[in-house]
């Protein structure tokens, strides 16, 4: 099974705002990108949920991943093991708490390695994410984000 490239980023206007994600998922010759706009939401949840969404996205169990965001949020969230705390402590006083639940029960499934990536910059295919999350939050019938609860 090949290794799959993942890319992910999401935006929000106005944080809590209208918002959107993008991805790129790579493997060997295949391309998908994938994307979506919300109506009220912030910039944290739409980064987040690119990853979840990725990683839903995947067809086989135990993929082995390397996963490129931008997001600080996400990637030290994992990578520093911070989530885990969360977790164990039932998501006590931290924000975003579907998400991260959405996030485990799909990282669990495979093997994941996530790689923060500077915003913005020379990354062609995290500036391709960018710009699918910033014309997913300005396109028309936006989405509900069911989760969001009025917190920045």
């Amino acid at each position: 099974m090949a290794e799959i490239t993942i890319y992910t980023d999401g935006s929000a206007r106005g944080n809590p705002g209208p918002g959107g994600y993008g991805v790129v998922l790579l493997s060997g010759p295949h391309r998908k990108e994938l994307s979506a706009g919300y109506r009220l939401t912030t910039n944290n949840r739409m980064e987040l949920m690119a990853v979840c969404v990725a990683l839903e996205a995947l067809k086989f169990e135990g993929s082995t991943v390397t996963l490129y965001s931008d997001s600080k949020y996400v990637v030290e969230a994992v990578n520093q093991r911070w989530l885990f705390g969360w977790e164990r402590k039932g998501f006590a006083g931290k924000k975003n708490p579907d998400l991260w639940m959405r996030f485990l029960r799909v990282y669990r499934r495979h093997n994941v390695r996530f790689v923060w990536v500077k915003g913005h910059a020379s990354t062609v295919e995290n500036n391709r994410c960018d710009e699918l999350a910033v014309a997913a939050a300005l396109a028309p019938n936006l989405l509900e984000d069911v989760g969001y609860d009025g917190e920045v």
